[in-house]
């Protein structure tokens, strides 16, 4: 028998499921995992991360697909995917980045209607036999405890 111990979880297992965007200022949007924003675009903590540090940059408007996005949005996202990139490098000192986007349901997007870019922080050794043999992934630290050690990093660039 298998067995991860995940307290934090027993919250949203028993919590009320809340309805709308997360991504959505004026909707469930949980304004303390945002680390940085700027005129068309935001960075969040994925609050289910793959790995600590796991950002999330995000267009404000809602939108599901790269062309529905204007150019200025477009050049913003990249802007702050180079600026996330940096502040984890800094912050974490990771040997690598997964850097990409889940475009529709069949590409395992979680969120299919609000475009989003994943970065995700690798190390040497952050997949382990937990992951290989216990199809398990261990995240080491609790997303509040990162995001405590970014959000200096991204302050500075206010």
């Amino acid at each position: 028998m298998k067995s991860l111990f995940a307290p934090w979880r027993m919250e949203y297992l028993k919590g009320e499921k809340q309805k709308g965007c997360v991504f959505c200022k004026s909707s469930i949007r949980d304004d303390d995992l945002v680390l940085y924003e700027r005129e068309y675009s935001f960075v969040i903590m994925n609050r289910y991360p793959y790995n600590p540090g796991h950002l999330l940059i995000v267009p404000e408007a809602h939108v599901g697909d790269l062309e529905e996005l204007t150019p200025n949005e477009k050049r913003e996202i990249l802007d702050m995917l180079n600026i996330s990139v940096r502040v984890l490098r800094e912050a974490m000192n990771p040997e690598g980045f997964n850097i990409g986007a889940n475009l529709g349901k069949a590409a395992g997007a979680g969120v299919d209607d609000h475009l989003h870019v994943h970065v995700v922080p690798r190390w040497s050794g952050d997949t382990n036999f937990m992951t290989v043999l216990g199809e398990a992934r261990v995240i080491p630290e609790d997303v509040g405890k990162t995001r405590d050690v970014l959000k200096p990093f991204f302050e500075r660039l206010k």
